[in-house]
């Protein structure tokens, strides 16, 4: 067997299955010449995930109450003690990365990229951050924008950005910055599917609900394209992160609307690819930037065409009325124009599915393994030196 080219430790805070994580078990997995640990501060299904991907997973436990603590509430007092919290599982986590002894240090969350950062600096090991966040007050707390670009200045040897609408909200602020990399997430291309000929029409929703991922305006924007119709709706995904009150205020927006026999929510789903292949279209329709926007690539794959919010990493994936659909974030009527003239066209839709799919090869995992490595040996070569 060859050796490793590269010993990497990854940082991450949570072992849900949420799509940073997803794509970083995608990104492992095609890594070649990397000898990976996985250090997770709970355990959970990705723990499973990392390693099928082939990585070494240990769980380094931390306090609850610092783990799941909601940007919102890095505020005031209340922070004060998952702070110091973070600060100890610094220094415990500092010993745990002495002993592996790796290359590098590389951070899989925002969470993880502070305290995994003081713990990589305390070991005296580079670390890389892996920025998956708008840093921006639309999308933060302002004081945790604050904190996040104060400690981009000090904390990590170098940052990958998971799309250039990312990297331009982090501003590390001085010359001599850690060099910003935009490495867009490792996004499997998914079997193609043949179109859909059975009716009636079905136009759906795949990601988690929140607040911000625009479910709202999706169901009203259905209705609006869809009155009169037999039309059906699909809400793929489950609320994470503590956030398991928005269904419910789903559910009562589907009943007002008069929609309880045509929409449908689904709930998590393993087998995006088989949830996807079941639709005649796919909207994303997040309605504060996206920082990269995933499902539209796993859509563009399965063959479905997409109609994407124009804002943020959507922007990088879709070229609007050639591989995709564009409509402003939080605009109902716009979306419901959208979604009709899709339905109203078939030969646009197969227009927009046959570019769509050279589009997902530019984000395979190969892809995005082959732009780490380039980071990787740039920052390994500069500590040998």
């Amino acid at each position: 067997m060859t050796a490793a080219r590269h010993r990497i430790a990854y940082l991450g805070h949570t072992a849900s299955l949420s799509g940073g994580e997803i794509a970083f078990a995608n990104l492992i997995a095609a890594l070649e010449g990397v000898e990976a640990h996985v250090l997770l501060a709970e355990d959970g299904p990705m723990v499973d995930r990392f390693r099928a991907a082939g990585a070494d997973v240990e769980v380094v436990p931390l306090d609850a109450g610092s783990r799941t603590l909601h940007r919102h509430q890095v505020t005031g007092l209340g922070a004060v003690r998952p702070a110091t919290d973070a600060v100890r599982y610094a220094s415990r986590l500092a010993g745990r990365i002495r002993r592996l002894r790796p290359d590098l240090v590389h951070t899989i969350s925002l969470k993880s990229a502070l305290y995994g950062g003081v713990a990589a600096r305390l070991a005296r090991v580079p670390v890389l951050w892996s920025i998956q966040d708008r840093i921006a007050p639309d999308y933060l707390p302002g004081p945790v924008v604050t904190m996040v670009r104060s400690a981009a200045r000090v904390l990590p040897t170098a940052i990958i950005a998971n799309s250039s609408a990312t990297a331009e909200t982090l501003h590390p602020g001085r010359p001599g910055r850690a060099r910003i990399d935009v490495v867009h997430p490792a996004v499997p291309l998914l079997p193609a599917a043949p179109p859909r000929t059975a009716p009636p029409y079905r136009v759906g929703v795949l990601g988690r609900l929140s607040t911000w991922k625009g479910q709202r305006v999706f169901l009203d924007a259905f209705a609006k394209a869809f009155a009169g119709s037999d039309a059906e709706a699909r809400l793929i995904g489950a609320p994470l992160f503590e956030e398991e009150a928005f269904e419910a205020e789903l559910r009562d927006q589907v009943h007002r609307l008069g929609l309880e026999h045509r929409v449908e929510l689904r709930g998590h789903r393993d087998d995006v690819a088989a949830e996807l292949a079941e639709l005649d279209a796919v909207v994303h329709c997040s309605t504060v930037p996206e920082p990269f926007g995933q499902v539209v690539v796993e859509a563009m794959g399965v063959g479905r065409p997409v109609i994407a919010a124009a804002a943020g990493g959507p922007l990088e994936i879709v070229t609007d009325g050639v591989d995709g659909l564009l409509t402003a974030p939080g605009d109902v009527d716009a979306l419901a124009a959208a979604m009709a003239r899709l339905a109203d066209d078939p030969s646009l839709a197969a227009s927009l599915v046959s570019a769509a799919r050279a589009t997902a090869l530019r984000f395979t995992p190969e892809v995005g393994a082959a732009k780490t490595m380039e980071v990787y040996d740039r920052v390994v070569s500069r500590r040998s030196r």
